[in-house]
This record gives structure tokens, sequence and C-alpha cells, in this order.
């Protein structure tokens, strides 16, 4: 290269770079504080929350029963890490916003109009799976291991293991919930079609039902109440999918014409 290229230093190459790595840094910070406040915000709720939670567990223990602590700290742990992860929970929008405020300078016009709706879709996809799960799945998993055991065994649940119980099976009704945003994209970026996916339905049903038994606990029943749902999310995602290609290309046909 020339001379005037080599005066400009290499420093002036890195800037961009060096910026880029400074407002991801400002874009994490500002998700950090936000999840800090909503947590110092909460936390004289924290065992509020803790009890909303363990409330589809409390409704069917027997009369007098009642969870218990079989660690020194877990009185103050479990509720001050059910808040922490409330906190996250409730910031995922505004993490969200930041993450999109840092690459959307990067995206086309036509990536943008996209990508908006998906991640807005993807954050209620992941809130609907979590509540679905407090909602249909605790009272009928609690019931079924509340009637099931010898008569003369007294319920008497570990709060934090309550605790590492449902916020694995939140996060798994909340991972399931997102199948329709994946099957969607595979079948838009032209990974894959809609047709192709169909026909591999069997091999779908059986993969959901295997995901069920290893995120949930060994039993038919909660394994069937992730299974089930992950399939009929798949279905919705083929036919948005079949949709919004069908639109594409009778686009590009009116285009051509």
């Amino acid at each position: 290269m020339s001379q005037t290229d080599d005066s400009q230093g290499p420093g002036q190459g890195h800037a961009p770079l060096i910026e880029h790595l400074v407002e991801l840094r400002s874009r994490l910070l500002r998700a950090v504080i936000a999840i800090l406040i909503i947590f110092l915000g909460l936390y004289a709720f924290a065992n509020d929350i803790y009890a909303f939670v363990a409330e589809p567990l409390m409704a069917l223990l027997p009369e007098g029963s009642q969870m218990i602590a079989t660690e020194v700290a877990s009185p103050f742990l479990a509720p001050f890490k059910l808040t922490l992860v409330v906190a996250v929970f409730i910031a995922v929008p505004f993490v969200l916003h930041q993450a999109w405020a840092f690459i959307a300078p990067g995206l086309y016009d036509n990536e943008k109009a996209l990508a908006l709706p998906l991640l807005a879709s993807s954050v209620a996809l992941f809130y609907a799976g979590a509540a679905f799960a407090y909602y249909v799945v605790f009272p009928l998993l609690f019931q079924f291991f509340t009637q099931t055991g010898p008569e003369n065994v007294a319920v008497m649940t570990d709060i934090n293991q309550y605790l590492n119980f449902v916020l694995k099976l939140f996060f798994a009704f909340g991972v399931a919930f997102e199948i329709p945003i994946a099957t969607f994209l595979l079948i838009l970026t032209g990974a894959t079609t809609a047709e192709s996916l169909a026909k591999k339905r069997p091999y779908v049903v059986l993969g959901c039902f295997v995901i069920g038994m290893l995120m949930t606990p060994p039993d038919v029943v909660s394994q069937s109440l992730l299974a089930v749902p992950m399939y009929l999310l798949y279905e919705v995602g083929l036919l948005f999918g079949r949709l919004v290609r069908r639109k594409r290309e009778k686009d590009a046909a009116d285009g051509e014409a």
C-alpha cells in the first residue's frame, strides 16, 4: 500500500473495533445495573416471592405439613437466589433491547423488520412457557407426586431442593416454547423446507419424548407434559414457516411479472 495509507498508523485501523468493545461494555453494564435495580426493589419481598413459587406444592400438602430447611443458610439463600432469578427474568426485555441496540446498526432494513418481531415473540414464548409450567404442569405434577407415595410417609420438601427443581422446569418449558421460532428460522433461511420437516414427524415425536425424559423428573406424567406441547409448538412453527415462504415466493413471482 502507499505511504499515505501507512501514515495513518495502526491505531486508526483498530478504532472501530475498540469503539465496538466500548459500546458492548456499556450495554452489558446497563443490563447488569437494570438487573441489580430490579433485584434491590424485589428483595424486600423475597419471602413472599418464594411463597408464591411454592404455592403449587403447598396447596397439595396435607394439613399441618410444611417445607423444611436442611441447611443452616437455606432460609436466607433460597429466597435470595429466587429473587435474583426473578430479577433476571423481569429484565430480559431490557437486556434483549440492549443486545438489539448493539447489533441493529449492522443489519439491513429487511433484517431489522424480521429480527425485531422474532425477538419480541421469543421473549413472549419464554414467558408463556414459564407460565404454563407454573399454572398447568406444577399442579398436575405435584398432585401426582404427593398422592402416589406411601401413606405413612410425610412429605416435607427441602426449600432449596424444591427451588432447584422448579427452576429447572421453568427453564425447560421456557426453552421448549422457543421451538416455533427455531422451526420458523430453519424454514425461512432455507436451511430446510417445511415439507422436509413434515416428513420427519416420527423422529420429532421421539425426540420430544427423549428431551422430556432428560429435562423432567423420571415419570411419564411430567415427560408427557413437556413432550406434547413441544410437538404442538413444532407444528405451529411449520405452519408459520409455510405461510411466510409462500408469501415470499408470491412476492418474488409478482416482482418478476
